[in-house]
């Protein structure tokens, strides 16, 4: 038995990686009868024949997963917005990142086209207090090379996916970062020279030292998944302050000596910020009357 990660998954044919070596595997029946399926991503305990047929025999327990696109054990979401067209949405980022923190997925932001200064600065000033409560933001610029040196650094040891705006895709930030690649599409297996994909799936490939997703990334920012109180703590920085509020299970709405509430007042929280989370709370609470 040893141990390997899913890297692609083909109809019922799981690619493992381990040790270095790839294996092809089929998961055993018992899967059949269990809530569980092996993903990509996974870390799965597995069985090699004499002919060197793999069989997936257990699955290790999940840090996270994604259902759309369907992936495990992701260590950040590369979140890419621009500074304009399309113009930057602060409510689009807060909506992303309650869903990503959800997931317990670290984000990293990047701001495109930075070289736009009127609408940078602007950002920026809003994006500082993202800053003071954790969150990594970076500055780049295509045409004069800004931000694109720490770019490489951020793949090392993790497993990535993308997301963001629309029009901001993935294959605008890997030219940032190699701008010998030159990429008329989105997707990163043609930045890596294995062509256009004929069929649409999840797969892990090496990039600077780490994995990344070849996905379309994130497919829908549906909250269906989301109760209203995983968003009360679905951002960090709410989650830190929510252990001092007075009430357990407190959504930071209309309850009495809420430290979130105070936080905003004091500043600590962008008062847009907390807006933002009151349209997706009364978003999650409207679907709930209607099922």
């Amino acid at each position: 038995m040893i141990k390997g990660r899913i890297m692609k998954v083909l109809s019922n044919l799981y690619t493992v990686e381990s040790h270095g070596n790839v294996i092809e595997c089929i998961p055993r029946g018992k899967f059949r009868y269990t809530n569980q399926k092996p993903i990509v991503g996974d870390i799965v305990t597995i069985q090699v024949d004499e002919n060197n047929k793999g069989y997936i025999m257990e699955i290790d327990e999940r840090k996270n997963q994604l259902v759309r696109p369907p992936i495990a054990n992701i260590d950040q979401a590369i979140v890419v917005f621009s500074s304009k067209e399309p113009r930057f949405s602060f409510q689009l980022l807060d909506r992303f990142l309650a869903i990503i923190e959800h997931h317990r997925i670290t984000p990293i932001i990047i701001i495109t086209k930075s070289d736009l200064f009127e609408e940078v600065e602007e950002i920026q000033t809003s994006l500082n207090s993202y800053i003071a409560s954790g969150y990594s933001v970076i500055y780049t610029s295509a045409k004069n090379k800004e931000g694109l040196e720490q770019l490489p650094a951020i793949f090392k040891d993790k497993i990535s996916v993308f997301t963001g705006q629309s029009g901001v895709g993935k294959s605008s930030l890997l030219n940032a970062i190699d701008d010998s690649l030159q990429l008329e599409t989105n997707q990163i297996s043609k930045a890596l020279g294995r062509g256009k994909h004929t069929t649409r799936h999840v797969e892990l490939l090496p990039f600077y030292n780490g994995l990344i997703a070849d996905t379309p990334g994130f497919s829908s920012l549906s909250f269906d998944a989301l109760t209203t109180r995983d968003l009360a703590v679905a951002y960090h920085d709410f989650r830190e302050y929510a252990k001092e509020c007075k009430f357990r299970g407190c959504l930071h709405e209309n309850e009495p000596n809420c430290r979130v509430k105070e936080s905003v007042r004091n500043g600590e929280i962008i008062e847009s910020r907390y807006i933002n989370y009151i349209s997706i709370l009364e978003e999650i609470k409207n679907r709930k009357e209607i099922y």
